[in-house]
């Protein structure tokens, strides 16, 4: 398990999005490379994760990228946000699979 004091803590903030918006669009839309990430995007609302310092900056740099998007909450887990809106639960992207290697004899 990582420690969170070296690759630092995370926030997951959702906003509300124009429906027609998609996760590559708002993926090009942000500024700043990689400082925020573009979990998910679907149905109106999308998912962008950033450092607690952060979640004002993500937020301005979400609006720059779609005028209409609005915070509807943030939280410090997926799972969290995915069963509280079932939207999210339905688009998430499928799991990797955490397939096994064979032990070799």
């Amino acid at each position: 398990m990582t420690v969170k004091s070296k690759r630092g803590r995370r926030r997951y903030v959702v906003f509300s999005v124009p429906a027609g918006l998609t996760r590559e669009d708002l993926i090009h839309g942000l500024p700043g490379g990689k400082r925020f990430n573009v979990i998910q995007c679907a149905e109106g609302m999308a998912i962008v994760r950033c450092s607690p310092e952060e979640i004002g900056e993500c937020e301005t740099a979400v609006r720059n990228a779609s005028s209409a998007a609005e915070i509807v909450t943030v939280s410090g887990t997926l799972k969290t946000l995915r069963d509280r809106y079932p939207v999210l639960k339905r688009n998430a992207p499928p799991k990797p699979s955490a397939k096994k290697t064979p032990k070799q004899v």
